[in-house]
């Protein structure tokens, strides 16, 4: 006798997807979130089958602010666990666009307040409205307690996946069990009878157990009494399947107890609305400058809290983190959200920009008055801040008052000679201030102190150059004026010409007629013209520098770029200046080079991947870089690395083709969304109208990003170092010093900040950057410590190092945490509310099991 077929399960997940920022402004958002809340909870008294699942941690943050009955009514429906939290993280933000160290963040802020609140932590992701997914996101999971992901977007037509339901793998090899929703997160209010059916058809019939969600969503709204009603009369129409009430955190702890084969995608999950990486460049500066002063003042705030007496900002910097952090939210950072909201955006940024300034100037103020600087009669000393824990080598500027025309000399803090040329200075409406600029060299995370003596030097150039050309040892370039870009590009270390034979266009403009998201498009390649030059001109010929200004027109837009090419730089920097004010059109710099090629490498949050270089636009942090062979066979290649943009494409075949593609500018509608169309003679605000400011350097190389430099010279480019004009005065620091070094190697130190306990430790927080096995030694003078660690490909570790000498330093999650969680509560779920819901077998890859501790010499 054959075994009776059990139902289907249906996990009907209820939730109130809300945008708090799309369509209107957060004010409006923010009351949403509120009324959305409210009624769940009312439902809950109804229907005590009811269960709910929110996302976004800041929303239960905005309803404790203002509304401390709602937030214990919510409290007490989290522990008897009709409420359940997924998601983790601070807002659901975008996925390919904030760097790793803000992904991060968002997991640590929020996390850690569902724990200090609530008890829990959240223990599935969810991030079911995203563009896309990056590669690295199945490790920060994994190492911020989180063994499973939600989402809905790319979907079917756009990517496909073995299955419904898979692990998904990190190139580290952390795993997490995800799950793609077949039709919308949400629903209309009324009866779901359709709503399954339409979910049902797109899933196999051969899954035991469905995952399906409703609720009205975007604007919030939530379950409604007349969704519920219908999955009461719907639970008992059809003996083949069973409807439940039911969350995530139950659906996946039953499908990891099934025998069934669950297949593995190791791959990143991409792409949906790839026009998304370059509207509103704004906004995608804002965000890039916000991360990495943020970094850059944690960095120096522990340094001047540990050597110069002065408390660690720990309140202001992470007001300034939330800030960036709900920023982040897909459709503000993707560009997508209306014009109103973009001056919210710009406020917001300002104000954690605003903050991470305060506490790096107070930081390096300490510091710097601490140094030693003996009177030196004419002469002023400017002290140079680095902010990485590698030696800096780079060309600073800085602005001096009280100076005379003519020429200076300078000196570096043991009296031996430093070229210095002067510059354009920024104060244009007196002679009594100028800019200089000189070479320095900074050891590790330190400073040193130079000297501006008030005395003639010997200009002589330092390069050769003339009106199209610049030369130094490593590199030789020339401009073609019929095209206003380079006709040469060549590495004179190997020989190697990096640049095509013919001629090609490089400021193009490509005609773009998608709405604001770029829907329905894959490659940015309808050239409908280019930008046509109009001046080349050498501006700039000193001991230090060379530059070249190329000026260019299209339409009523116009574009200088100044390239310029330092004594000892081994890459070409370009300092851009956009005035845009073309409309449906999008402007992409390219970049061709003579290589032979197959696959292009592009930076992720924490880590790179490689992507055929088949021309489709493609999301990227600060770098991207192309590979290959010259036409003689030797190995060679270009990196591109910039400060603003995120939108990329690269195309490779034979040495006349292949070439770099970066999206400067694009104009659609701010949020027009296909398929509306425009009335005829409505009035429409367009994006990126007006003038913007980048940078980006060119960095030829051998054929091996890794051994290029690439990863820290984009750092140094996003992270500059920092000069601070100082005095006489005596103190107990030396001239020039180092507070922690991470080697220089394949592994990245890219965090030092204090501990979030308030315990005064410190936390260092770094990854592996070539997807290679690596050995590590971080020397931490700031400490007293020196620290070893193995790495695997891409792996991301955090320790946590006490100020207390005696006291070992030891590994962490992402949390800051290791073992247990502090004072832990039972995870809740609803179908066994008094015990642990049990996580799926796969094993997690945090080295959260204990107190990993780490080798100390």
């Amino acid at each position: 006798m054959s075994e009776e077929r059990q139902p289907r399960v249906l996990h009907m997940v209820g939730n109130a997807h809300i945008d708090p920022v799309w369509l209107w402004q957060w004010p409006e958002g923010y009351q949403e979130v509120w009324a959305s809340f409210r009624s769940a909870i009312e439902l809950m008294d109804e229907y005590p089958e009811f269960v709910f699942t929110s996302t976004s941690v800041c929303f239960l943050h905005w309803v404790e602010e203002t509304d401390s009955e709602l937030f214990e009514a919510i409290r007490a429906r989290v522990a008897d666990g009709r409420w359940q939290i997924v998601g983790g993280w601070w807002v659901e933000p975008d996925c390919n666009l904030p760097a790793g160290e803000s992904l991060v963040r968002q997991a640590l802020y929020g996390q850690r307040y569902l724990h200090d609140r609530f008890g829990i932590v959240s223990t599935t992701g969810a991030n079911v409205d995203s563009f896309g997914h990056n590669a690295s996101i199945p490790q920060l999971l994994r190492r911020s307690r989180m063994d499973s992901y939600i989402f809905l977007r790319p979907g079917p037509d756009e990517l496909e996946l073995p299955d419904r339901c898979f692990w998904w793998e990190s190139p580290d090899g952390s795993r997490v069990l995800a799950y793609r929703i077949p039709y919308e997160y949400s629903s209309p209010g009324g009866d779901l009878a359709t709503q399954i059916e339409t979910q049902l058809g797109r899933v196999s019939a051969e899954l035991p157990e469905v995952m399906l969600f409703y609720g009205v969503g975007n604007h919030g709204g939530g379950p409604t009494r007349a969704n519920l009603d219908s999955i009461r009369r719907l639970n008992g129409a059809d003996d083949s399947r069973a409807l439940e009430c039911s969350s995530p955190r139950a659906y996946f702890d039953r499908v990891a107890a099934t025998d069934g084969d669950i297949p593995v995608v190791a791959d990143e999950l991409q792409h949906h609305a790839v026009g998304c990486y370059s509207a509103h460049s704004g906004v995608k500066r804002w965000n890039r400058r916000a991360e990495n002063l943020l970094q850059r003042a944690e960095k120096w705030s522990v340094v001047a809290d540990v050597a110069g007496g002065l408390a660690y900002p720990h309140a202001e910097l992470t007001e300034a983190w939330k800030l960036v952090l709900f920023n982040q939210f897909h459709d503000t950072l993707c560009g997508t959200a209306i014009a109103p909201a973009y001056e919210d955006s710009r406020d917001q940024y300002g104000h954690a920009c605003s903050l991470a300034a305060n506490a790096l100037n107070r930081a390096v103020q300490v510091i710097s008055r601490q140094i030693d600087i003996p009177a030196e009669p004419g002469t002023s000393p400017v002290v140079v801040f680095n902010p990485h824990p590698w030696p800096l080598v780079a060309d600073v500027e800085f602005e001096l008052g009280l100076f005379r025309r003519g020429n200076v000399r300078m000196t570096d803090d043991e009296g031996a000679p430093v070229r210095v040329q002067r510059t354009r200075s920024y104060a244009t409406v007196t002679g009594d201030r100028g800019r200089l600029v000189f070479p320095a060299e900074v050891p590790p995370l330190g400073y040193r102190v130079y000297r501006v003596h008030r005395e003639d030097a010997d200009p002589a150039p330092g390069i050769e150059a003339t009106d199209t050309t610049l030369e130094n040892e490593f590199l030789a370039l020339e401009v073609d004026p019929a095209t206003g870009w380079l006709s040469r590009l060549d590495d004179r270390v190997t020989g190697a010409e990096l640049v095509p034979r013919y001629p090609a266009a490089h400021a193009v403009v490509v005609d773009d007629r998608s709405d604001t998201w770029g829907h329905g498009i894959s490659a940015y390649d309808d050239a409908i013209g280019r930008f046509e030059c109009t001046s080349v001109r050498l501006v700039e010929h000193g001991p230090v520098r060379s530059v070249l200004r190329v000026e260019s027109r299209y339409g009523r837009s116009s574009l200088a770029e100044e390239l310029v090419l330092g004594r000892d730089a081994r890459y070409v920097e370009v300092r851009a200046v956009l005035d845009w004010r073309e409309r449906h059109r999008l402007l992409k710099l390219r970049f061709p080079v003579a290589l032979g090629a197959e696959r292009a490498t592009f930076e992720g949050p924490y880590g790179h991947v490689e992507r055929t270089a088949d021309g489709g636009e493609e999301p990227a942090q600060a770098w991207v870089d192309l590979s290959g062979t010259l036409r003689d066979g030797r190995p060679a290649g270009l990196s591109v690395i910039n400060d603003s943009k995120y939108g990329h494409d690269a195309v490779a075949g034979n040495t006349r083709r292949s070439r770099i593609g970066m999206t400067a500018a694009r104009s659609p509608v701010y949020a027009h969304h296909s398929p509306r169309q425009f009335e005829d003679g409505a009035v429409f605000d367009h994006l990126d109208q007006g003038r913007q400011e980048f940078r980006y350097r060119l960095l030829p190389h051998a054929g091996d990003w890794r051994a290029a430099g690439t990863v820290r010279l984009a750092a140094e480019l996003n992270q500059p170092p920092f000069a601070l004009l100082e005095t006489y005065h005596p103190g107990p620091l030396p001239r020039r010093t180092s507070y922690a070094a991470d080697g220089g190697g394949a592994v990245v130190l890219t965090v030092l900040k204090a501990a979030e306990d308030g315990s005064g430790d410190v936390v260092v927080r770094a990854y592996e950057s070539t997807g290679r096995p690596a050995r590590a030694t971080f020397e931490l003078p700031v400490l007293g410590r020196t620290l070893e660690a193995e790495f695997g490909p891409s792996e991301i570790k955090t320790f946590v190092v006490p100020r207390d000498p005696a006291a070992p330093a030891v590994e962490t999650d992402l949390l800051e945490w290791s073992g247990d969680l502090p004072e832990q509560r039972p995870r809740v779920s609803e179908a066994r509310p008094a015990e642990e819901a049990r996580a799926p077998s796969e094993p997690a890859q945090a080295p959260h099991e204990g107190p990993a501790r780490v080798v100390e010499r």
